[in-house]
C-alpha cells in the first residue's frame, strides 16, 4: 500500500510538472463532461448562436475574439461545461457570444505574507511566527474546476501548515533550523495543493517572536555566560602574572646586585614621568664603606 501511495503521488507530481498544456486525470474528468455532452438543446443554442454571429458581422466579431496575454490562460465555458481543448492562450482565441463566457487565469508567481501565528512548540514555548511563500498556477483548468478561490484556500492551508509544522519542533530547533523547516513546509503545500493546480516555489520563514519573559531569561543567561568566561581569563592572567612573578623573586634571590638595577629601574621610571624631587636612599654597605674612611 505504501509502495502504491508513492507511486500515486509521483504520478501526479509528473503530471503536474507537465505544464499548462497538458492534463492530469482531473483534467479528463472535466473534459469528458465538454461541449460533447450539452445535449440537443445545447447544439440548438450552439446553432443559433452562430448564426447570430454570421448575421451580425462585422460587429459580433468583437464579441467574439478575445485576447489573452502571455502570462494568462482563458478556461472557456460553453453552457456552463469546460470546453474541449483546456485552457487558451497566450494570444488570440474564439467564443460564441451567447453560449460561452471564460475565466481569465495569471500564471505569474504570486507572494503573500503569513500573518504571526502564535505557536506551542513541542517543548511548551509559545512563540509568534510568520512566514512568506511564492507559488503559481501550474494548472489553469484544475485552479478553476477544482477549488473555488485558489489564492485564498492557499492562503489559509499556509497558515496551517505552520501552526503544524512547528508544533513538531522545540524551541532550539526553530531558531536554529529555519532553512529545514521552510524546505518542510514548501514540501507539504506542494502536496497538498497538487489537486488544485498549484506550485508552490518556496517558503521563507520571516520572524521568530519569542515572550518578553522569555527574551529576558535569555538574555540574562547570555550575560552570565559571559561573565562567567571574563573571570576565568582573568583567573588564567593572574596564575600566569604570579608564575611570572614567582620566576623573577627566584632571579633577583639568586643574584643580588639584579635586585639593586631594578631599583634603579624603577626610579628612572618615576623621574622620567613627572618632574619631581627623589630622595635616594644610600645602601648601607656603602655607607659603612664611608664611615670606614
Amino acid at each position: 500500500m505504501d509502495n502504491q501511495g508513492v507511486s500515486m503521488k509521483e504520478s501526479k507530481r509528473r503530471e503536474r510538472q507537465s505544464g499548462p498544456g497538458r492534463y492530469s486525470s482531473h483534467d479528463a474528468e472535466a473534459l469528458e463532461n465538454s461541449d460533447s455532452g450539452i445535449g440537443l438543446c445545447g447544439w440548438l443554442l450552439v446553432g443559433l448562436s452562430l448564426m447570430l454571429m454570421l448575421v451580425t458581422l462585422p460587429f459580433s466579431i468583437w464579441m467574439c475574439i478575445k485576447i489573452v496575454k502571455e502570462y494568462e490562460r482563458a478556461i472557456i465555458f460553453r453552457l456552463g461545461r469546460i470546453l474541449k481543448g483546456g485552457a487558451k492562450g497566450p494570444g488570440l482565441f474564439f467564443i460564441l457570444p451567447c453560449t460561452d463566457n471564460f475565466i481569465n487565469v495569471d500564471m505569474r508567481t504570486i507572494t503573500f505574507d503569513i500573518p504571526p501565528q502564535e505557536v506551542l512548540t513541542k517543548d511548551s514555548v509559545t512563540v509568534s511566527v510568520d512566514g512568506v511563500v511564492y507559488y503559481r498556477v501550474q494548472n489553469a483548468t484544475l485552479a478553476v474546476a477544482n477549488i473555488t478561490n485558489a489564492d485564498a484556500a492557499t492562503r489559509l492551508l499556509a497558515q496551517t501548515t505552520l501552526r503544524n509544522v512547528l508544533g513538531t519542533k522545540n524551541l532550539a530547533e526553530i531558531l536554529s533550523d529555519r532553512e529545514e523547516i521552510a524546505h518542510s513546509m514548501q514540501s507539504t503545500l506542494d502536496d497538498a495543493t497538487d489537486d488544485w493546480g498549484i506550485k508552490v516555489e518556496r517558503v521563507e520563514i520571516k520572524d521568530v517572536k519569542l515572550p518578553l519573559q522569555l527574551q529576558r531569561a535569555m538574555a540574562a543567561e547570555a550575560e552570565a555566560s559571559r561573565e562567567a568566561r571574563a573571570k576565568v581569563i582573568a583567573a588564567e592572567g593572574e596564575m600566569n602574572a604570579s608564575r611570572a612573578l614567582k620566576e623573577a623573586s627566584l632571579v633577583i634571590s639568586e643574584a643580588p646586585s639584579a635586585l639593586q638595577l631594578r631599583y634603579l629601574q624603577t626610579l628612572n621610571t618615576i623621574a622620567a614621568e613627572k618632574n619631581s624631587t627623589i630622595i635616594f636612599p644610600l645602601p648601607m654597605d656603602m655607607m659603612h664603606s664611608l664611615m670606614k674612611r
